[in-house]
């Protein structure tokens, strides 16, 4: 798999994730995949993902970096939301936030098979 390829594959996963087409998610991500070390398989993926958009009702992923290395993508997303309560342990309650997660993410048979996620934390306390 060439970088244009493993680039184009993971931008349609995003754009995936936008139109919550958790049906199609299987294309892009194994049956095996883990997120931060923790094993959760594609339904425990998704769950978590699905999980999310409840609790932020308008998440949208925008890229604002991205570097394909085969088997690896390295992302910088960029958020502006209003998550409806707690999050990350934080009272954003409704409160419009922005800030930014740096992924890395490792692919297997074309799919998205490890997740090592970090989000910048402390940009939403700085606004609230």
């Amino acid at each position: 798999m060439t970088r244009d390829d493993l680039a184009d594959i993971y931008r349609n996963y995003i754009a995936c994730l936008n139109r919550q087409g958790w049906t199609a998610l299987g294309q892009f991500v194994h049956d095996d995949v883990a997120h931060n070390t923790r094993p959760l398989g594609l339904s425990g993926y998704r769950a978590m993902l699905e999980r999310d958009f409840r609790e932020i009702p308008d998440l949208h992923f925008n890229i604002v970096l991205m570097i394909s290395v085969p088997p690896h993508v390295a992302c910088r997303l960029k958020f502006d939301c209003t998550p409806v309560g707690q999050f990350l342990g934080l009272p954003v309650n409704g409160r419009r936030v922005s800030f930014c997660e740096n992924v890395f993410y490792e692919f297997r048979d074309g799919k998205i098979w490890q997740v090592w996620s970090v989000i910048d934390k402390a940009a939403i306390e700085a606004q609230l």
